[in-house]
């Protein structure tokens, strides 16, 4: 968990802390669920790269779920190695045993690097079009 939360503080640096506690719940809660999976990837001894995987309940496609891939990201030190894409490689084939009828990833659209390892793995950004909307500040 730690070693996830400070490849999700180099990725997202302004998100604001998690307190121990909290951090220690929601992991907790996504690792025992069957609707959530943490990949992460390792190199030289350490975690160097995560993505997560969540499994989305669907209605149409016959009922088979939707992925959701969310939070890819590798230590600036590691990059190049190709952690991120064996996790995303993980992800996609957990995906496929799960049923899932698509897999989405959002990425920040300035990031071409990132991009060009997902479209490697056969992610397409012109099949549909993905739309965010971020909370307002309070």
């Amino acid at each position: 968990m730690d070693a996830v939360l400070a490849l999700y503080r180099e990725l997202r640096p302004h998100d604001p802390p998690l307190a121990r506690e909290n951090a220690a719940r929601l992991w907790a809660r996504i690792s025992d669920g069957a609707q959530s999976l943490v990949v992460v990837g390792e190199s030289e001894g350490r975690i160097g790269a995560t993505c997560m995987l969540a499994l989305i309940a669907n209605l149409a496609s016959g009922g088979r779920p939707i992925g959701f891939i969310e939070h890819v990201v590798t230590a600036a030190d590691l990059r190049r190695r190709g952690l991120a894409e064996a996790c995303l490689r993980f992800a996609l084939e957990q995906a496929w045993q799960l049923g899932c009828c698509k897999v989405v990833l959002l990425s920040g659209a300035l990031r071409p690097q990132a991009h060009r390892v997902y479209e490697k793995l056969g992610f397409d950004g012109d099949v549909e079009r993905g739309f965010v909307i971020k909370r307002p500040a309070d």
